[in-house]
């Protein structure tokens, strides 16, 4: 495991504090699981764009034509 030295404004280091003291964990857990959390969410970003890219707006709109128009069963209504 490694240590990292950073500046926070003090308003957020409080917070932080105060609610990995409300969940029961130390500041340290608390920072790494945000951090985690953001790492997971640009990689699931970065992700989503490679799909997109190798996707086709004509081949998505192709099938869309395959899909009948009827109305849904009464279970699956909005």
């Amino acid at each position: 495991m490694s240590s990292v030295n950073i500046k926070v404004p003090d308003s957020i280091l409080h917070k932080a504090e105060e609610l990995a003291q409300r969940d029961g964990i130390s500041l340290d857990q608390f920072i790494a699981s945000a951090v985690g959390e953001k790492v997971t969410a640009w990689l699931t970003v970065e992700h989503l764009k490679e799909r997109a890219a190798k996707g086709s707006l004509e081949i998505f709109r192709e099938i869309l034509q395959k899909v009948p128009d009827v109305e849904p069963e009464e279970y699956d209504r909005l």
